[in-house]
């Protein structure tokens, strides 16, 4: 089995949960979830940094910790929904728990697997895809539709931004940068479609001349949580010979220190976005071994 399909797979499954305990209203509560399973959850010291999160083991008893030095309530529920993957999906507990204590980092920087499947589980157990579509439908692209989905979510502005990208049918890229160097780019299928494309690389200066590289050398716009809502051409951010015009949406995340850009358009290469429903019975069925006749 693939990466790509485990990592569809986690997202699928936390959204069978979701449908199998009854769990169809938001916001969906992972400290509950814990609670019912008789997980103890607890906060770690907001001194302790770089850890996101811990599942620990002792016999049969499991624990969850949470880091607080990010004082942002949707960075703390993605960290506990995150160990909840692990605690849920198959294989994880006996790969993570060899030592009975497990520590997660965030960032969505992770190569590690299982981390990157954690990261999925929890995505699709706070932000369920039936539910972010309905909302995508009725909004313009952009950050806009970013805020009302954090909000009903009550997930990180980060985080819903990269499920929007990853659900939305329009033209978006999520852009996540620190100190005027890229962290990471998350692209929509339709951003994908421009013609000749330059994927944006991690370690890379954020574009010169852009909104953003402007914004972010003044230090305290990221600090204060300020923002820049600007429009500019699409090539400056991701090459190409197109002349379409994209608008360019940047916050400051405040102490944790980054800059959160969405560039969005709604007329560059609009894609229907199979429904993940859909994507796992065709993942299904292309990895189902055929007998011959």
């Amino acid at each position: 089995m693939n990466h790509l399909f485990r990592v569809k797979m986690a997202k699928q499954k936390a959204e069978a949960f979701l449908r199998d305990e009854g769990l169809e209203r938001l916001p969906v509560d992972p400290f509950a979830i814990a609670e019912d399973r008789g997980i103890v959850v607890q906060p770690k010291p907001d001194t302790a940094d770089g850890v996101s999160g811990m599942l620990l083991r002792h016999g049969n008893v499991f624990g969850i910790m949470y880091a607080t030095y990010v004082q942002s309530e949707g960075f703390q529920r993605f960290s506990v929904a995150h160990e909840l993957g692990h605690y849920f999906l198959e294989g994880h507990v006996d790969h993570v728990l060899k030592d009975g204590v497990h520590e997660s980092r965030a960032g969505f920087v992770s190569g590690d697997p299982f981390e990157l499947e954690a990261d999925a589980f929890a995505a699709g157990l706070l932000m369920p895809s039936g539910f972010f579509r309905r909302a995508i439908a009725r909004r313009d692209p952009g950050l806009g539709i970013v805020y009302e989905l954090s909000d009903d979510c009550r997930t990180s502005l980060t985080a819903t931004a990269i499920r929007y990208a990853e659900l939305t049918g329009d033209a978006v890229a999520v852009v996540v940068s620190t100190r005027g160097i890229i962290d990471y780019c998350i692209l929509s299928e339709a951003m994908k479609t421009l013609p000749g494309l330059a994927f944006i690389r991690k370690g890379t200066d954020v574009p010169s001349g852009t909104a953003t590289a402007a914004f972010a050398s003044v230090p305290e716009n990221v600090s204060a949580g300020a923002a820049v809502d600007e429009e500019t051409l699409v090539r400056f951010w991701l090459g190409g010979t197109s002349n379409a015009k994209i608008r360019e949406q940047t916050i400051g995340l405040g102490t944790y220190g980054k800059c959160l850009t969405v560039l969005s358009s709604g007329t560059i290469g609009q894609v229907e976005v199979e429904d993940e429903a859909d994507e796992e019975d065709a993942l299904v069925e292309s990895w189902t071994p055929r007998l011959r006749r």
